[in-house]
C-alpha cells in the first residue's frame, strides 16, 4: 500500500523511515514545500520505498493529486495546515492523523465526524507523544481499573548532560516550547473540568533510575488534547506535568512574571517590540541543541479492582539511537504517529473523526510500540 507524509522536517522523516520498513507498506511519499527538504527526508529513510515530493499543502488540486492512490496520510507540518488537509483527505477518501498542536484546530477536525464517516475515513488528530500515545496509555490504565480516580501524566524532553542557565537543549522549536510555558493547562480536579491552571506552577519532585533520580515536574499546557474531555465523569482528578533538570521551573516562571513571554508589544527605542519574539529568537540562539537527548515518560493511573486499591503505571526512558541517528523525540513523537498511521491503513479503525484515546486499540497499539524497540515498561498491581 501507499502512505504519504506530510511534512519532511524531523518528525516527518523519522515517521517515514518507520512506515518503509513495514512489509506490507509499498512506497512512501514525503511531501514538504521545500523540494530539498523533501529530497533529506528521503534519503534519511534509506529506502528504495521513500519517495520525495514537492507539495504546497495550501494548493487544493496539488493537495488532491498527492493524495491519489494513498491508503492513509499522515501530517508532520504545521498545525495550521490540519484542519485543511483533514478535508481534503475526507474529499479523497483516504485515512488522515497528524501530530497536531493547537486545541481549536483539533476541535474543528473533530467537528468533521458524520463527514468522515459518510466517506469511510478515520481522521484521528494529535497523535505523537504528549498529546497522542500518553493518552492512550491512561485510557488502558483508566480501563483495567472497575473504578478509575487519579490520573498523573508526566513527560520530558532533555539534554542527555544539561548545560546552565536552562539546563534544557532545544528538542522541538522553540514556538512550540514558549506555547507550553505561556497557555493556560486543563485537568480535572475534584470531577470537575478546569481549563485555565497557570502553567509554570505546582512544581513536584520526581525521580527515575540514577542518575535520572533528581528531576522536576510542573504544569504545562497541551500535553492532554482531548483526554480531560474524554475522561470528564470517569476520574476523579487528571494532570499533566512536563519533566526538566531542577531550577527549570522557577526560570521559566521568573520571565513568565516578568512579561518576557508575552506577545504584547511595547515600545522601545521608537520601535514597538513583543518581548517573546525577542526571548524566543535569543533562546533559539543561545539555548544548546543536542541530538543525544532523553525522553521520559510516566502515566499513573489510581483506582480500585475487585474492591481494593490498585495502580497501573506505564514508564519509557528511552536514548538517541546511535544505530540509526534517530534522536529519542524523534522515535518517541513520530513512532507512534506512525503506528496510528499504519493501524488505520490496515483497517483496524472505524471511520470518523475521533480522539486517540477512543478510536485505537490500546493493546495492539502498544503491541507496536514494543516492537520497535521503544523501551515502554507497564505493571498493574492490586495494592
Amino acid at each position: 500500500m501507499k502512505l504519504l507524509v506530510v511534512g519532511g522536517g524531523l518528525m516527518g522523516r523519522a515517521a517515514a523511515y518507520d512506515l518503509a520498513r513495514q512489509p506490507d507498506v509499498a512506497q512512501v511519499v514525503i511531501a514538504d514545500l521545500n523540494k530539498d527538504r523533501a529530497a533529506e527526508a528521503a534519503r534519511f529513510a534509506r529506502s528504495e520505498k521513500a519517495v520525495p515530493l514537492r507539495l504546497d499543502a495550501r494548493d487544493a488540486d496539488a493537495v488532491a493529486a498527492a493524495f491519489c492512490g494513498a491508503k492513509a496520510a499522515l501530517g508532520a507540518a504545521s498545525y495550521d495546515l490540519n484542519l485543511g488537509l483533514s478535508c481534503a483527505a475526507i474529499a479523497a477518501g483516504v485515512h488522515w492523523c497528524d501530530m497536531g498542536g493547537n486545541n481549536a484546530v483539533v476541535d474543528a477536525q473533530l467537528a468533521l465526524d458524520e463527514e468522515a464517516k459518510r466517506a469511510g475515513v478515520t481522521v484521528i488528530p494529535d497523535t505523537g507523544l504528549a498529546p497522542g500515545m500518553v493518552s492512550l496509555l491512561a485510557m488502558h490504565g483508566v480501563r483495567s481499573m472497575d473504578e478509575a480516580r487519579t490520573v498523573r501524566l508526566r513527560v520530558g524532553g532533555l539534554p542527555q548532560r544539561p548545560r546552565p542557565p536552562l539546563n534544557y537543549a532545544l528538542v522541538f522549536s522553540v514556538q512550540g516550547l514558549i506555547n507550553e510555558y505561556v497557555e493556560p493547562c486543563a485537568a480535572i480536579r475534584d470531577g470537575r473540568l478546569v481549563t485555565d491552571i497557570e502553567p509554570l506552577v505546582d512544581v513536584e519532585e520526581i525521580s527515575f533510575a540514577p542518575p535520572l533520580d533528581r528531576l522536576e515536574a510542573f504544569n504545562t499546557s497541551g500535553g492532554t488534547s482531548t483526554l480531560p474531555r474524554t475522561l470528564l465523569g470517569r476520574v476523579r482528578d487528571l494532570d499533566y506535568k512536563t519533566i526538566r533538570y531542577p531550577g527549570h521551573a522557577a526560570i521559566m516562571r521568573t520571565l513568565f512574571e516578568l512579561g518576557l513571554l508575552s506577545r504584547r508589544e511595547v515600545e522601545l527605542r521608537g520601535t514597538r517590540v513583543a518581548p517573546r519574539d525577542v526571548l524566543e529568537r535569543l533562546i533559539a540562539e543561545h539555548a544548546p541543541r543536542t541530538e543525544d537527548d532523553l525522553v521520559l515518560l510516566r502515566v499513573t493511573v489510581e483506582g480500585t479492582k475487585g474492591g481494593r486499591p490498585a495502580r497501573a503505571v506505564y514508564e519509557m526512558v528511552d536514548r538517541k539511537d546511535p544505530a540509526t541517528g534517530l534522536t529519542a523525540m524523534m522515535r518517541g513523537t513520530a513512532f507512534p504517529s506512525a503506528i496510528v498511521c499504519l493501524m488505520m491503513a490496515r483497517g483496524q479503525t472505524k471511520p470518523g473523526a475521533t480522539p486517540q484515546e477512543l478510536a485505537l486499540d490500546a493493546d495492539a497499539f502498544i503491541a507496536e510500540v514494543r516492537k520497535r524497540g521503544l523501551p515502554l515498561e507497564a505493571s498493574f498491581e492490586v495494592l
